[in-house]
């Protein structure tokens, strides 16, 4: 399972959540202790935004504590929205293009977890997507397409429904083509201007999920594990939940997708 962690508030540099604290994302690559592996050591990536609408990004396929860039970079960077993610493999080859997190025009979406059987699922999910969107994936993982289909799905329009529509053509394709559907989903996706994230699990064993103020309580962070011993400022996200960070400031509520029937799964998903 990977770590990662997002930032929506007043300008901060990315140290604060990267490399500066006690159990920054650079101490979960390599220690993490809310993951069942310790390690995620299969390349890192940082989107963030500044003055232009979309994001810039930096990814490697080293791991996070050994990349001499990465907390030079962390230091000089300040941002007022930024993801930053450190991967754990669960399927697809250790390149730069399956480094979290993925792009597109102003959006930025991160990942945790997993899609049981996904290489029996992956051709029927990749027919979903027009061909603009077909074109632009580049990797080879279950995430990149997770966050097209929500593209697909209206993710510009209505981010939390199209992620609610994304996870039922899913759970209804596994249902259709194995019998046993497994969705495990921990995400961050943001367009520039309000930070979302999801928790949420077919199984209720959902990847972890933290939120805390930050920068002086200008900010809000979430996190997949808290960046310091301070327990008690540390509130977990439930299993099935969405979570909006706006200037406003945060909304948790109610993730629960709709159960689709294999019938109408199977007139829309490819045979497999």
């Amino acid at each position: 399972m990977c770590r990662w962690a997002a930032y929506r508030g007043d300008p901060l540099f990315l140290e604060e959540l990267v490399s500066s604290p006690a159990h920054s994302l650079i101490e979960q690559s390599h220690c993490a202790t809310r993951a069942k592996t310790a390690t995620n050591g299969d390349g890192f990536g940082i989107a963030w935004y500044g003055d232009r609408p979309e994001p810039g990004r930096y990814r490697d396929i080293l791991p996070a504590w050994s990349d001499c860039n990465l907390k030079s970079m962390a230091r000089q960077i300040r941002s007022p929205l930024f993801l930053a993610h450190v991967r754990a493999s669960t399927g697809g080859g250790t390149r730069r293009d399956n480094c979290h997190p993925f792009v597109w025009g102003n959006w930025s979406f991160m990942h945790n977890g997993q899609i049981a059987d996904f290489e029996r699922l992956r051709r029927p999910m990749e027919g979903m997507l027009d061909d603009e969107l077909f074109n632009v994936r580049s990797g080879t993982t279950d995430s990149e397409l997770l966050f097209l289909l929500a593209l697909q799905f209206g993710l510009c329009q209505t981010p939390l429904a199209a992620m609610a529509e994304t996870m039922s053509f899913v759970e209804g394709l596994a249902e259709h083509i194995t019998g046993a559907p497994l969705l495990r989903f921990t995400a961050a996706f943001s367009d520039g201007k309000s930070l979302y994230a999801i928790r949420y699990a077919t199984d209720g064993k959902a990847p972890t999920l933290y939120a805390a103020p930050l920068g002086g309580g200008q900010g809000y962070c979430l996190v997949s594990e808290p960046l310091n011993d301070d327990i008690d400022s540390w509130a977990e996200i439930p299993n099935g939940s969405a979570v909006t960070v706006t200037a406003g400031g945060v909304d948790v509520a109610v993730f629960q997708p709709e159960k689709r029937g294999v019938a109408k799964v199977a007139a829309l998903a490819i045979p497999a």
